[in-house]
This record gives structure tokens, C-alpha cells and sequence, in this order.
């Protein structure tokens, strides 16, 4: 699929649509990305990436976006964590979907990347996710993917031409907020979650970014769903080891019950609530903590796409010294 005109990234501030303008620039794109309205444009600058401020709760903000030919369009525009109530969500990862994809319809956009999470499946039930496995979403940050989801699979029956992605916990540089952080910068988890023995599911942001392009420039996977994880599963306490070792951290230690645990995040979050904060470990979060999180990616492989970083514990390394260099 040729794309020679503007490639629309929504969500470019934030860690996963930095990735994708970023990923887009380096490979020669004409990229539009977009957030909401802010002063600091200095990373779009370097990139030399043209800047357009929107509000997906706005939808008299959205027109212009389109204006000279937009051909793609990555939509990672979304509110990231399990704190915000399902009524806050709404307005931007349901309505908001609903916005932009009529405006791609209206401009016969060529792709439209859906961005989206493997929350939607809701907790483990003793095997690997595949994109045919039932979205039984059990919070209101997936039951928000899940409704997003809901309109991109009506609009293809109309003629929208879509692909959903679906990333399980993403790390990497810049990662502030979900999950990932907490294998992306110097943590405050001192204590190994239940027997740590349970498996997780990872991708890094550089992967997600490529292969959301990868993915766009083929005609045989519109109307398609893919799983995106890196080919390891590493078991919780090892994740964690290897997070304090990359960022010189203590080694946690010490293991909490679970139910301890997820009492020890309903207070923190209530006290983050306070404050006006995301917590480091969000209670919804502690929940999928209490079985295997395991992620299939066969679909997305068989496309022929291949991972710069399949293997975590090489990654974490990757991430390690390009860390140190920025300190």
C-alpha cells in the first residue's frame, strides 16, 4: 500500500504516539502529529514534523486535521491508566474514536491504525491471548478499548478502512504512565508481588511503533486484529530484578501476599486520588497479578514483521546503557 501523502498521528505527545512520529520521521513520512493544544513543540521541531493541537472531546477541533491529503492515520490518542473513572474515559477513548473515524470515512483515508490494548480480554483463564479469544474487559480503562474497539469493527461494515492493533504492557524510553513504567525508569516497588512466579506479556514502544507502520503498508491486513508482545515471558520476579538492575535500584526482595498487595494500592490510590496522581501500582493493575499474562503473537509474525526487540531481557540491557548515556 503506497502512502505518499500525510500520515496523522493522534496522541503524539504521549509515549506510544511520540514512538510512532518518531518511527515515521526517521523512515521518510510526511507526518502530521497531534495532541492536545501545548507550548512545548521542541520534540516535533527536531523531528522536523508539522504540529497540529486538537482535542478529541472537541470535535470542531478535528477538520482542519485532515486538510492536504492525510492518507493515514495512527490513532494513539487515549487516556492511559486504570484511575480514571469509566465516565472521564469516555469522552476520549469512546467518543473520540467515534469522531475521528467518521472524518477518515469522510476523506477516504487509505488506513486507519486503531491503537488499542490487550486489556480488553480481561484476566488469564489459562491460555495465551489470540486475537480470537473473547474481550471480557474487567475495568473501566478496558471496557473503554473494548467500546473504542466496538466502533472501528461497525465502520468497517461501512467501508472504513482499519486495522486494531493490540499492545499488551509497553515499556521503553519516555514511558511515564500504564503498567510499563515500571520497567522503564528507576521504580518505587521495593517488594515482589505473591510467589512472583507469574508469567507477563511485554513489548517494547519501538516495536509498537513499527510495527503499527509495518502493518499500515499492506493491502492483505485491513479489517484485521493483531496481538503485539515480544517473544519472552518472563516471570514477574525476574522482570522486576532486571528493572532494578537497569536502573540501579535495590533488588526487591521481600514477598507480599497479593491480597496485601492489592490492599497496599487501594490505599495508595486513594491517597494518590487526593493529590491528583497516578498511582505507581493502580489497584486494577494488582488485579491482573494474580494468575499468568500471556500474549500470543503468531498473527502478527506470520505477516512477516520482525522485532528489534524480541527478547526482554536483552532489551532491558538495550535500555540500561541507553539510560546511563542520557545521565
Amino acid at each position: 500500500m503506497s502512502s505518499a501523502g500525510i500520515s496523522l498521528v493522534t496522541g503524539a505527545a504521549g509515549f506510544m504516539g511520540s514512538h510512532v512520529v518518531e518511527y515515521l520521521a526517521k523512515n521518510g513520512a510526511r507526518v502530521r502529529a497531534t495532541s492536545r493544544p501545548r507550548k512545548d513543540t521542541s520534540f516535533f521541531d527536531r523531528l522536523g514534523v508539522e504540529f497540529v493541537p486538537a482535542d478529541l472531546t472537541q470535535a470542531s477541533s478535528l477538520g482542519r486535521l485532515f486538510e492536504g491529503g492525510v492518507d493515514r492515520v495512527f490513532h494513539l490518542g487515549a487516556i492511559c491508566n486504570f484511575s480514571t473513572p469509566y465516565e472521564k474515559l469516555f469522552h476520549t477513548n469512546v467518543l473520540g474514536v467515534d469522531r475521528l473515524t467518521d472524518l477518515a470515512m469522510q476523506q477516504n483515508v487509505k488506513c486507519f491504525v486503531h491503537v488499542t490494548s490487550t486489556s480488553v480480554y480481561g484476566y488469564y483463564q489459562g491460555r495465551p491471548f489470540s486475537e480470537n479469544s473473547p474481550r471480557q474487559p474487567m475495568d473501566d480503562y478496558a471496557r473503554s478499548k473494548r467500546d473504542g474497539e466496538d466502533i472501528v469493527f461497525e465502520k468497517l461494515s461501512r467501508g472504513l478502512r482499519a486495522i486494531i492493533v493490540r499492545p499488551c504492557t509497553v515499556y521503553g524510553p519516555r514511558c511515564n504512565d500504564g503498567a510499563g513504567k515500571v520497567f522503564s525508569r528507576p521504580g518505587k516497588i521495593k517488594a515482589i508481588p505473591g510467589n512472583g512466579r507469574q508469567k507477563l506479556s511485554n513489548i517494547r514502544a519501538e516495536d509498537v511503533a513499527a510495527a503499527a507502520v509495518f502493518l499500515s503498508e499492506r493491502d492483505d491486513t485491513l479489517g484485521q486484529v493483531y496481538n503485539l508482545s515480544d517473544d519472552s515471558h518472563p516471570a514477574v520476579s525476574e522482570a522486576l530484578k532486571l528493572a532494578a538492575i537497569t536502573f540501579g535500584t535495590s533488588i526487591p526482595s521481600l514477598s507480599l501476599p497479593l491480597g496485601l498487595v492489592r490492599l497496599v494500592a487501594r490505599i495508595e490510590g486513594a491517597l494518590c486520588r487526593i493529590n491528583g496522581r497516578i498511582p505507581e501500582l493502580e489497584l486494577d493493575a494488582a488485579k491482573y497479578l494474580s494468575a499468568d499474562y500471556i500474549v500470543d503473537n503468531a498473527k502478527v509474525k506470520q505477516t512477516g514483521f520482525q522485532f528489534q526487540y524480541p527478547d526482554f531481557e536483552t532489551s532491558m540491557q538495550q535500555l540500561g546503557d541507553l539510560y546511563r548515556q542520557q545521565r
